[in-house]
C-alpha cells in the first residue's frame, strides 16, 4: 500500500516590511514553508528609514518641548554663573548623537525581527527579488547581484513598500536637498529648514525640527496644512505652528528647489523665492512595483503603480496577494501588518476577517498629535454618513489643566437616532494612545451611552472621551 503525504504549502514573501514580516510569521505559525526575500533589511523602510527613526526623532523633539515649557508649571532651570548669579541655561541639541541613537534603535529593531523570523523557521534571502510568473520568485544575490536564487511557491505575498516621490525640479543631493530618508545623516540642526509639502510627513518633520531649534518654513499648496485631515484639527496644528515661530506659506506651490552654495533656494509658482540652509521635499511616495514582474504575471496595477487588492489583500491573480504601501490600501504600518496576516490566513484556508478600512485608527505625530478613526465630519456634512457631532475642548479637562495643555479637543461622531459611535477625532498630547477607546467603540458598534458607562480615571485625559459621550446621551 502506498501512502501519499500532503506537501507543506510554500509561501514566498517579497519584501520584509511590516506586511511581509507579519505574512511570514503567520505562514510559519500555520505550518507553511516560508521564504522571505528582502533587499535592505528585515523591517523594510518602515523600520530602517521611516516610522521607527522618524518617531524616535519626534520623541526627542517632544522631550525638548517639555523642558522648554516646564516654566509654565513652575519648574525653572538655572545655573550659577561666574558672578554667582543664576542664569537660565540654553537647551543644547546634539543632532549627531540623536541620529546615532535613532538609527541604532532602527537597526536593533530590524535584528530583533530577523531573529523572530529565524526562530519561526522562515528562510531569509538577502537580495533583489522579482516574480517569474505567478508561482516562482527569483532573488538576485551576491556582490552586484551576480548570483541568483530561485524559489518555487504556491502563494506569493508582495510587500515591497514605497519610496519618496522625486520631483524633476527638486532632485535630492543628500546634503542640502533631502528626502525623509536623508535626514538621519545630518550632523547639525539646520539653521533654516524649508519643508515642501504639508501632508503628514511634511507636517511631522516641520513640527519636530522647529522644536529642535531650527527656523522652519512650511510650504503648502493648499489653504491649510494637513489638507486631508479634519479641518478643526488641522486648524489647531497650524495655529500651534505659527505661534511657535514657524512660517507657513499657504496656497504656495514650489516650482523648483536649487542648491546655491551652502544653502538652497526654493522658487514658488508665483515667482517668489525662499532661501534656507536645507530643504526637505515631502510630496508623497511611489510604490516600489516597477520592474519586478507584476504585470507579466497578470497582476493588475493602477496608473500610479499600486497593486489592486480586495479586502483580503488578494490581487487579480488568485495565488498572489499584496500588502502595505505598494497596494491600494491605506499606507499605514498597522494596515500593512493586518493585510499580511489576512493574506496568509486566506491563502491557507484559515478563518479570515476582511480588513475594514473604515475602522482603522491613524495618527499624525505633530505636537500636539492628531488621531482619527471612522467616518469624518466632512462626510457627515456632505450627507455620505448620517451622524451627530460633538466637540469637547481639552481646556475644560482637569488633567489637561494640570499638565499645562492648552490646545486640543475630543470630537465624537454618533449615528443619528441610534447613537452608535461611527467615528472620532482627538487632538492632544499622546492622542495615539487616547484614540483606542473610540476605535473599539467603532469596531464593535457601541453606542455613546455604552461608551459613557465605562469608568474613566479621574482626573485623566481619557475622561474627555467619556464626558463627550455623556453629552451625546440618547434619550430612551
Amino acid at each position: 500500500m502506498v501512502y501519499e503525504f500532503e506537501r507543506k504549502q510554500r509561501i514566498g514573501v517579497l519584501g520584509g516590511g511590516p506586511g511581509g514580516y507579519e505574512a511570514a510569521i503567520a505562514g510559519a505559525q500555520l505550518g507553511a514553508e516560508v521564504t522571505l526575500i528582502e533587499r535592505a533589511g528585515v523591517g523594510g523602510s518602515a523600520v530602517l528609514t521611516d516610522v521607527v527613526p522618524s518617531k524616535t526623532l519626534i520623541a526627542t523633539a517632544e522631550a525638548t518641548t517639555s523642558i522648554d515649557e516646564s516654566t509654565d508649571l513652575g519648574v525653572q532651570f538655572f545655573a550659577r554663573g561666574e558672578t554667582g548669579r543664576p542664569s537660565r541655561p540654553e537647551i543644547a541639541i546634539n543632532l549627531a548623537a540623536i541620529n546615532k541613537r535613532l538609527t541604532g534603535l532602527a537597526r536593533q529593531q530590524s535584528e530583533d525581527m530577523r531573529a523572530n523570523l529565524r526562530r519561526a523557521g522562515v528562510r531569509i534571502i538577502t537580495g533583489e527579488g522579482r516574480l517569474e510568473g505567478s508561482n516562482r520568485l527569483v532573488a538576485a544575490t551576491g556582490k552586484g547581484g551576480s548570483d541568483f536564487d530561485e524559489v518555487e511557491v504556491d502563494t506569493v505575498v508582495v510587500a515591497v513598500g514605497a519610496s519618496p516621490r522625486i520631483l524633476p525640479t527638486a532632485v535630492p543631493d543628500g546634503e542640502r536637498i533631502l528626502t525623509w530618508k536623508d535626514l538621519y545623516e545630518l550632523e547639525e540642526v539646520p539653521s533654516h529648514l524649508i519643508v515642501v509639502g504639508s501632508g503628514v510627513t511634511g507636517a511631522e518633520f516641520a513640527s519636530a525640527y522647529r522644536a529642535l531649534g531650527a527656523e522652519v518654513t512650511l510650504i503648502s499648496s493648499r489653504d491649510q496644512v494637513l489638507p486631508g485631515e479634519d479641518g478643526d484639527a488641522a486648524g489647531v496644528i497650524e495655529d500651534v505652528f505659527t505661534r511657535n515661530g514657524m512660517t507657513v506659506l499657504s496656497r504656495s506651490r514650489a516650482q523648483s528647489v536649487e542648491r546655491v552654495g551652502d544653502g538652497v533656494v526654493v522658487t514658488l509658482g508665483d515667482g517668489r523665492t525662499v532661501e534656507g540652509s536645507h530643504c526637505l521635499v515631502a510630496v508623497g511616495a511611489v510604490p516600489n512595483t516597477a520592474g519586478i514582474g507584476l504585470a507579466e504575471a497578470g497582476v493588475q496595477l493602477t496608473d500610479s503603480g499600486h497593486i489592486r487588492v480586495n479586502r483580503v489583500a488578494r490581487t487579480s491573480v488568485p495565488s498572489i496577494y499584496a500588502a502595505g504601501d505598494c497596494s491600494t490600501s491605506l499606507p499605514l504600518a498597522s494596515v500593512a501588518s493586518m493585510q499580511g496576516r489576512t493574506a496568509v490566513f486566506h491563502a491557507m484556508g484559515d478563518a479570515v476577517t476582511p480588513v475594514e478600512l473604515r475602522n482603522v485608527a491613524s495618527n499624525i505625530f505633530t505636537q500636539p498629535e492628531i488621531a482619527t478613526v471612522g467616518w469624518s465630519q466632512k462626510q457627515i456634512e456632505e450627507g455620505i454618513a448620517q451622524g451627530e457631532i460633538y466637540k469637547l475642548p481639552l481646556s475644560s479637562n482637569p488633567r489637561a489643566k494640570m499638565q499645562g495643555v492648552k490646545d486640543g479637543f475630543v470630537k465624537l461622531f454618533a449615528r443619528t437616532g441610534s447613537g452608535t459611535v461611527i467615528g472620532g477625532v482627538i487632538v492632544a498630547p499622546r492622542a495615539s494612545e487616547l484614540v483606542l477607546p473610540i476605535a473599539l467603540a467603532v469596531e464593535h458598534r457601541l453606542t455613546v451611552d455604552q461608551l459613557a458607562r465605562a469608568f474613566s480615571v479621574y482626573p485623566s485625559m481619557s475622561g474627555a472621551i467619556t464626558d463627550a459621550a455623556r453629552a451625546m446621551h440618547i434619550v430612551q
